[in-house]
């Protein structure tokens, strides 16, 4: 007799996690902004969806609403390029390039930490592993690449998207406890211009362009390059309203927010220990370096300190707009390392198979 066939779930049954979770994200949010928290619009939804994962609380994070909160984010950025900003710019490329080594450098040392502290006590840990996991990028392009390198992914996930959290969190406190906050232009647009449609459908365009080429961050990327676009070449219209910059901060939020379930504070604490360590180190250095390319050019200290920390490029990008720091300083600095950090990676793996692996062969 056949089994009988599973009782289907109702659309709506389906979607009660996600609509909860926005609700609740919204909430935090609401709270965060009447308590004056710096960047309550990703900090709240960020903090309270954690909360509720780790208490069990079934969260979720719909894969489209992120990509949307990309998308936005993107196009929003995008808009601060203008001719003059662009030039301003291109005086900084050296800059630019001591901060995409800065990172390269970081993220060897921070592996090669873990390397040194964890080996022996987690099974199947090896140099890729910490190598990978120390990396300066997105975590889950550094996932994908361990994946590839044969490394263990869930230990390079639990490190990225730690140091994520912690630097998101620590930063925008920081600049607002360190009175670094400047003057953010406020943005109110009641309802979308006809002009913006169009820029918005553009922007979509670019993000679903990318991602056919699978390219990292295809939603972010791509809305940015084409925003970039419209404004370098003084075409574009009026920046988008507040609301829908504070729509894409939640979506993000979210995002980051639902990845820390109990299981995931339960796994490996001593390597979970030691990452929230070398974060904090990674900050205060990278602090420390920001500071130095300050001084060497010209730029606002804090500023210069989002630029090369180790954070994500949404993060950082949206936490300078935000709090009035240098949007567009920030954005370049930060997908300038991301595009240098993932296209060296691989390469530097198999240039230090040759080191490492060779060695052995040797003695063997």
């Amino acid at each position: 007799m056949p089994a009988p066939s599973p009782t289907p779930r109702s659309p709506l049954l389906a979607a009660a996690p996600v609509l909860g979770t926005m609700l609740a994200a919204t909430l935090a949010a609401w709270l965060f902004e009447w308590l004056h928290v710096p960047l309550p619009w990703m900090l709240g939804p960020l903090m309270g969806t954690a909360l509720l994962s780790i208490l069990g609380a079934p969260v979720r994070s719909w894969l489209p609403a992120r990509n949307a909160g990309q998308w936005l984010l993107g196009t929003t950025l995008g808009l601060y390029f203008t001719p003059v900003v662009c030039a301003a710019l291109l005086e900084l490329s050296w800059a630019i390039g001591l901060a995409v080594v800065w990172a390269l450098l970081l993220g060897g040392l921070a592996g090669w930490v873990l390397l040194r502290t964890q080996k022996g006590r987690i099974a199947g840990l090896d140099w890729r592993t910490t190598y990978l996991a120390g990396c300066v990028g997105a975590a889950s392009e550094m996932t994908l690449i361990a994946e590839r390198a044969g490394a263990r992914t869930d230990l390079v996930a639990s490190a990225h998207s730690l140091r994520m959290l912690l630097v998101t969190i620590i930063l925008p406190l920081a600049m607002l406890w360190g009175g670094f906050s400047g003057s953010a232009p406020v943005v109110e647009v009641p309802a979308l211009p006809a002009g913006l449609w169009w820029m918005l459908a553009l922007t979509l365009a670019g993000g679903a362009v990318l991602r056919q080429l699978r390219m990292t961050n295809p939603w972010f990327l791509g809305a940015l390059f084409v925003a970039m676009g419209l404004a370098a070449l003084e075409i574009a219209p009026s920046p988008l309203p507040r609301w829908l910059v504070n729509t894409a901060q939640l979506l993000i939020g979210i995002s980051l927010g639902v990845r820390f379930t109990r299981a995931f504070l339960r796994m490996a604490p001593s390597w979970m220990a030691t990452v929230a360590l070398i974060t904090l180190s990674m900050i205060a250095l990278s602090a420390v370096f920001g500071g130095l390319l300050a001084w060497l050019s010209g730029q606002p200290v804090a500023t210069m300190v989002l630029a090369t920390s180790p954070g994500g490029i949404g993060e950082m990008a949206i936490t300078a707009k935000v709090m009035g720091l240098g949007a567009p300083v920030v954005t370049a600095f930060q997908v300038c390392r991301l595009a240098v950090v993932l296209t060296m990676t691989l390469p530097i793996l198999r240039l230090l198979e040759r080191w490492v692996e060779r060695p052995r062969e040797q003695t063997a």
